[in-house]
């Protein structure tokens, strides 16, 4: 009762306070940690966390049949509805994505058709007889490149794990687009535009 005075609580109260102590000391009396314990709200199980993860990681949204080019916040809701009947906010998403450690990242551009190992063998081992024989013949070696602008031209950022910057793929002649053509010669340069030449310092270029 002398406790009850002192601090104004009821005697159930501090009864029962005493019989905590007794059973389990200071222990005991800790407050519980209120509010919402780790996991706790979440729609996702941790089986599905990780294959969408993986999933987000090893695949473009193009491979699955889904009308995107990059893993935005948006593609990633859509896919989690689809696969597993989870429909979740735009917000909600991003907090997912914030948990794993995801960021949005501006993505790199990787051609299909791209294969390292042919193009450092073509150095190698082509490349010098061409050199010789432009030298021979007094000829240019034009080193050619193609930018486009594309129907479905890939423009934003995609989400992937923090330090990971994401590839996106591109696509050949399948699409519509308009193509510019840009060469950089060892020698010299020229532009051609619509069929008319014309010089200028440094590269050709051919608009298609």
């Amino acid at each position: 009762m002398a406790i009850v005075e002192l601090t104004g609580l009821s005697y159930p109260a501090v009864r029962l306070a005493i019989d905590r102590y007794t059973e389990g000391g200071s222990a005991a009396l800790k407050p519980a940690d209120r509010g919402r314990m780790p996991g706790d709200g979440r729609r996702l199980n941790a089986e599905q966390e990780e294959a969408i993860r993986r999933t987000i990681c090893d695949k473009h949204p193009e491979q699955l049949k889904m009308e995107f080019a990059l893993w935005t916040r948006g593609a990633v809701m859509l896919f989690i509805e689809e696969e597993y009947g989870v429909k979740l906010s735009i917000r909600a998403v991003g907090d997912y994505l914030k948990r794993w450690g995801f960021t949005p990242q501006k993505p790199i551009k990787r051609a299909y058709e791209q294969r390292p190992e042919a193009v450092k063998q073509w150095i190698d081992q082509e490349y010098p007889a061409i050199e010789k024989r432009a030298k021979t013949e007094a000829g240019e070696i034009h080193w050619g490149d193609e930018t486009a602008l594309v129907n479905t031209d890939v423009r934003g950022r995609s989400y992937a794990p923090r330090g990971q910057t994401p590839v996106t793929m591109a696509v050949g002649g399948t699409r519509q687009k308009l193509s510019m053509i840009s060469t950089v010669t060892n020698v010299g340069a020229g532009v051609e535009v619509d069929g008319i030449s014309r010089r200028t310092a440094g590269a050709t270029t051919t608009l298609s």
